[in-house]
């Protein structure tokens, strides 16, 4: 930690899977102390004690007051749903409440909002909190320098049956970060949907491939596909824990920063 005392950490959705698992990360930190925990009206978990679940007492009651629940905080994690995290950020920058963001399913406008609330207040925004997964954006980055021309490029992702946007958001990064090695837009090349006949696959397309079952947290595949040959670059979540454990990486990292628009690649120096 660059901070000398420990960082006030709130955490949105408290009450959901990967609330829990980041009130439990919280909790157990050593250098961090759960100072809120939100949720939406109506869930039954409002008003209970937030580390509940893991049988002990924090003093920290999950909440719908947005306002209440910021209160004291230093920072708030929040993986939840756009709309959330908009009126999240709007509140955060007011009050000077850093972030960090794992929400996916943005629009362009949309990231513009937390841009602008970035301008207030230090933000990291990621489409993939784990370390792991940043470390492969790095080595796609490397693969798509070297392999360009004859290489058809497919990526492949999977999720449990709850998440509600496809492609994932790091499946879209990676084909942005595909493209942008390659000196390219992701937007003149990715192929999201193939049915039908639908003629030959095009020389410089990114196509995308979405699987959604069970309780599976997330696997992400990227195919480099020639004539003799194919290089495979893949990423397996087994558990939330590893999004929980690089969220507490980025709040370390924003005890730093004063304003700004930061992602995992700043927090992990691999720019």
């Amino acid at each position: 930690m660059t901070s000398p005392t420990p960082r006030r950490i709130a955490v949105a959705g408290a009450s959901g899977r990967m609330g829990r698992m980041l009130v439990e990360a919280v909790c157990e930190s050593g250098d961090g102390v759960l100072s809120g925990a939100l949720d939406v009206p109506g869930s039954p978990a409002i008003g209970q004690d937030a580390a509940g679940f893991l049988g002990r007492v924090s003093g920290v009651a999950v909440t719908a007051d947005l306002r209440a629940g910021l209160t004291g905080a230093d920072v708030l994690i929040d993986f939840t749903r756009p709309e959330g995290t908009l009126a999240h950020a709007a509140l955060c920058a007011e009050l000077g409440v850093q972030m960090v963001i794992g929400t996916t399913g943005f629009t362009e406008p949309q990231k513009a909002e937390i841009a602008r609330a970035a301008e207030h207040v230090a933000i990291v925004l990621a489409p993939n909190m784990s370390v792991g997964v940043n470390v492969t954006f790095k080595l796609l980055e490397l693969a798509a320098q070297a392999l360009g021309e004859g290489y058809d490029i497919e990526i492949i992702e999977a999720h449990h049956k709850h998440k509600v946007d496809a492609p994932s958001g790091t499946a879209l990064k990676m084909g942005e970060v595909i493209a942008s090695a390659q000196g390219t837009r992701l937007a003149d090349r990715a192929v999201y949907e193939r049915h039908g006949h639908t003629g030959e696959r095009p020389a410089n397309a990114i196509g995308f491939a979405t699987v959604r079952g069970g309780d599976i947290v997330g696997d992400h595949t990227v195919l480099f596909a020639a004539t003799g040959e194919r290089v495979e670059i893949t990423h397996r979540s087994n558990s939330r824990a590893g999004y929980a454990q690089g969220s507490l990486r980025a709040v370390r990292f924003l005890a730093g920063q004063q304003r700004g628009l930061f992602d995992m690649a700043d927090v992990l120096g691999l720019r």
